[in-house]
């Protein structure tokens, strides 16, 4: 059954998705573009496990997260899944080295400060390393957070409008890095955006109107 996601409101129902059904290959890098209110950011949470379907299902790495209680979608998330949102996500009250490690440490790796070390100097960030991010501009707050992101390291890449709140330079040294990163990594990549033109950069898009796919091609 093709994806679906209504909520009440009221004493009626919206139909937020409808009819909704694609695969991502491993490795494959997708753009999901469509118009601000077109479902995006609500396909992109269901996709995650951020919420739940009200029709069909999601399979990651083969499991229904449907079949999963929210601990066990977060566990699975802390496995596999990296996020970029727009709006960076940053804990103020940490450096941009401690905001790196955290996802590391709650999965208790040991390495956890090395490998922080390592992918803030691969952002160009080593001498930024104890900043808050306050203390930060929207560009290295964003590549904090794609630090953070790849720091799993994740096999599945959630990025959210990750240059949405960018000036074009700085959005595109910022998609630079993330493709950069993913390509080396091999992660595979879900990119919801406005942007045609970071949208290319993906191997394949797919489009979202009124909730509904409208098609997808390949480049």
């Amino acid at each position: 059954m093709a994806l679906g996601k209504q909520v009440e409101t009221g004493h009626s129902r919206l139909t937020i998705l409808e009819d909704v059904s694609f695969e991502v290959a491993p490795g494959e890098a997708v753009a999901i573009l469509g118009a601000s209110g077109s479902g995006k950011t609500t396909l992109l949470g269901l996709l995650a496990g951020l919420d739940l379907p009200t029709a069909g299902q999601v399979l990651l790495d083969g499991v229904d997260l449907a079949g999963l209680d929210e601990d066990g979608r977060a566990a699975l998330r802390r496995r596999m899944v990296g996020f970029v949102f727009q709006s960076f996500q940053l804990l103020p009250a940490l450096t941009a080295l401690e905001n790196v490690m955290l996802p590391m440490e709650l999965t208790g790796s040991l390495n956890a400060r090395t490998s922080a070390l390592g992918l803030l100097r691969r952002t160009g960030l080593g001498a930024r390393l104890h900043h808050y991010p306050r203390q930060l501009s929207g560009g290295e707050q964003q590549r904090v957070a794609i630090a953070r992101a790849f720091a799993g390291p994740p096999r599945l890449l959630f990025a959210d409008e990750p240059t949405g709140n960018l000036d074009s330079a700085t959005g595109e040294e910022v998609a630079n890095l993330m493709f950069d990163l993913n390509h080396e990594r091999q992660t595979t990549l879900l990119l919801v955006t406005h942007d045609e033109r970071l949208a290319t950069r993906c191997t394949r898009r797919l489009r979202l109107a009124a909730g509904r796919l409208l098609n997808g091609d390949q480049v």
